[in-house]
């Protein structure tokens, strides 16, 4: 690995893998849930993110691999444990591709008029399309996902700046909503999906031209300026009550139209479709990898790490995954699964992935002062959202357990086979 990873390079690619689609999603729903409570979830969580990337930064310093929790959970806890955490991963697409999909079709139908069905049309495509994007082998360029993140933030900043004066004070007051604190529980468990991708940039340790002194000063400014954006745009969310139109989905698209008209929610529609595409795309190439590997060691059906030899790509890996997606996005429909239940489904495995990746930190790491305390922080403040989840955790231990049982039945199936040769 040729080491040509800078400073301003590796806050770009920070800033890139947290701030998606998420924040165009998640200050809503948020809102909907815990009310003006929910600017205190989003402080709290951009204080926890410094734990959290610190944890996973300074884990791939130590061995530098791909495979990113998963090749940590395997060597600090064997292989049950890192196969289920492969499970999970899985599980993360499965949920999460579809309710990141719905929302953004949510966004274009602001701007178009769409019925139900052909808002999940336009969430099928995402996925479809994300999936065979990765299974021909094509990479959107670096220059391509940073031009997508700066458009992003351009909107976050031109609604910020046109709607500080149409701020209503009233919308703040109280700041916890009934004087409870379980709805802003509640919310920081909802849009701790929103501040995950910190596991999934460490991964390119190996190409940084100074990894120590890097990693950092790129985790402090990238975490102080993804906080500084999320909680700016849930105070202009509360502040102007954007999250109450509609199903609170579409605030950037509510705010635009209002300040700068029906080409200000166009805009916002289609960075959103882009942005989210553009997230898929990532989680597709990243997690496809960890479903190959898995399958490698035989925690998943070994049918699965086949690569196809013309464009690179773990092909049937990416088959499951799309066949997943799609198959979970039919039954959200049919089902009626509202997006702040798939959310937090998606918390749920996400959380539980990063508890599993915090207690391989702090059986692996050998830090020193107030620095060994951060991969303890990290796995308190990931249980505690975890109690928030309450029964939907459920679905994270149906996948757990089927994890560990498949794992067991194939290692008991080889020792047979072992034994009788």
């Amino acid at each position: 690995m040729k080491r040509v990873i800078t400073l301003p390079y590796a806050i770009t690619i920070y800033i890139s893998s947290v701030l998606g689609g998420g924040i165009l999603i998640a200050p809503g729903l948020a809102a909907r849930v815990a009310g003006q409570g929910s600017i205190i979830a989003w402080v709290l969580l951009s204080l926890l993110s410094y734990p959290f990337a610190y944890t996973f930064a300074w884990l791939a310093m130590r061995k530098p691999e791909s495979g990113g929790i998963y090749s940590f959970s395997r060597e600090a806890f064997g292989t049950y444990v890192s196969n289920a955490v492969g499970w999970l991963f899985l599980a993360w697409f499965m949920f999460g591709a579809p309710a990141n999909a719905i929302a953004a079709g949510y966004y274009l139908s602001f701007s178009i008029r769409m019925t139900e069905p052909e808002v999940y049309l336009v969430a099928g495509s995402i996925i479809f399309l994300a999936c065979l994007v990765n299974y021909l082998g094509i990479r959107f360029s670096s220059r391509v996902q940073l031009l997508v993140i700066a458009s992003i933030i351009l909107v976050i900043i031109t609604a910020i700046i046109t709607s500080s004066t149409h701020l209503n004070y009233e919308n703040y007051v109280p700041i916890i909503p009934g004087g409870s604190f379980y709805s802003i529980g509640v919310a920081s468990a909802l849009i701790i999906w929103a501040f995950f991708g910190y596991e999934n940039v460490p991964n390119l340790a190996g190409e940084v031209t100074d990894p120590e002194n890097i990693f950092r000063k790129s985790i402090l400014f990238s975490v102080i300026m993804v906080g500084i954006l999320y909680t700016s745009v849930s105070i202009v969310t509360i502040g102007t009550a954007s999250y109450k139109s509609g199903s609170g989905i579409t605030p950037f698209a509510v705010l635009m139209s209002s300040f700068l008209g029906s080409y200000g929610g166009i805009a916002t529609s289609v960075i959103a479709v882009v942005a989210i595409f553009s997230t898929a795309n990532a989680y597709v190439a990243g997690m496809s990898r960890v479903i190959y590997s898995v399958a490698r060691s035989h925690g998943l059906p070994h049918w699965l790490s086949h690569i196809n030899p013309r464009t690179g790509a773990p092909g049937r890996s990416i088959i499951l995954m799309v066949s997943l997606g799609l198959a979970n996005l039919a039954a959200f429909y049919f089902l009626g699964i509202d997006l702040v239940t798939a959310f937090l489904v998606v918390s749920g495995i996400g959380g539980l992935v990063y508890v599993v990746g915090s207690a391989s930190a702090i059986k692996l790491l050998r830090e020193r002062g107030w620095r060994k305390a951060l991969p303890w922080i990290s796995l308190l403040a990931s249980a505690i959202i975890l109690s928030f989840i309450s029964y939907l955790l459920l679905l994270s231990a149906v996948v757990v357990l089927a994890s560990l049982l498949y794992t067991w039945t194939v290692r008991k199936g080889r020792t047979s086979q072992d034994t009788s040769a």
